[in-house]
């Protein structure tokens, strides 16, 4: 099976394309249990890029945010 390339999608209120940060696979399991609080609050939250960069995401602009991998090929929204 190959390797995981798990990235935060986020999809801006505003309309366009979505935005992906590729993630550490290790960062993921703690901001899959936060992100839907950052939506419903609007809060602004650091993220850490698997490039070793930060990202500050003001979560009141973002309509949808979830957590896919890039890896996986013929992607249906809610598929795996």
């Amino acid at each position: 099976m190959p390797d995981e390339k798990p990235a935060l999608v986020l999809h801006l209120a505003s309309g366009g394309e979505p935005l992906l940060f590729a993630l550490e696979p290790d960062d993921v399991g703690d901001l899959s249990k936060r992100l839907h609080l950052h939506v419903e609050h609007g809060s602004t939250q650091t993220i850490r890029t698997k490039e070793g960069t930060t990202v500050a995401v003001d979560f009141s602009h973002v309509a949808v945010a979830y957590i896919d991998d890039l890896q996986r090929k013929g992607k249906v929204f809610g598929l795996h």
